[in-house]
């Protein structure tokens, strides 16, 4: 099966459009202040807007409060909910929405005591462990770290750009791949040959 392909940190209505047509199965939003990629609501709105159909929106947060997310899913239709800091599988599951949980990946921690306590996400999002950062760092981690025996979808990120993507693809089978400054020109400015790149790579990675 192909990998489903996220290009995450969309901050202009054009990037998102062009990742939509280029064959990107979702875009994310970063709703997290801290990120170079952090996006208002009316920037998230307007990028919404341009998307065609069947393309899924996915709210990054990093430990928010929940009146916070809620104002964001009122003011911007989200399709998933993606949790990128400490929070709890009990508030990640109040909002009633397709959920995934981001786990920084190091040697010692357990993906399979994520995927039982975070029984009820879409999926685990494998990144890499940076002292202090919460994503879009661009490090890769040590892919052997992953059980192969993981019983949600596994959806690959960590310093994947169009140059790895296909090993990556061909080694973990992934359900899918998801990549931010790997096909940036610039902090949350995607690059349209990045892109196209990136997401042949992982179609040519699956096998």
């Amino acid at each position: 099966m192909l990998p489903r392909v996220k290009i995450c940190g969309i901050t202009r209505p054009e990037d998102g459009a062009e990742a939509a047509r280029l064959g990107a199965d979702a875009i994310g939003l970063v709703f997290y202040e801290k990120s170079p990629r952090n996006v208002s609501l009316e920037q998230a709105r307007t990028i919404v807007r341009e998307l065609p159909p069947f393309v899924s929106v996915v709210a990054l947060f990093v430990n928010p409060d929940e009146a916070f997310v809620r104002r964001v899913l009122d003011a911007c239709p989200v399709d998933i909910l993606q949790f990128h800091g400490e929070e709890s599988p009990e508030f990640c599951r109040s909002f009633s929405r397709p959920y995934l949980k981001a786990v920084r990946v190091r040697p010692g921690v357990d993906l399979l005591e994520w995927a039982a306590a975070y029984h009820d996400a879409r999926g685990l999002l494998a990144d890499a462990f940076v002292e202090g950062a919460h994503g879009g760092t661009g490090a890769v981690f040590d892919w052997t770290l992953l059980p192969a025996d993981l019983p949600l979808s596994l959806i690959l990120s960590g310093g994947l750009t169009p140059d790895n993507v296909q090993d990556a693809v061909a080694r973990v089978q992934p359900a899918a791949v998801d990549v931010s400054s790997g096909v940036e020109q610039g902090k949350g400015i995607k690059d349209a040959a990045k892109m196209a790149a990136f997401i042949s790579g992982a179609r040519h990675g699956s096998v």
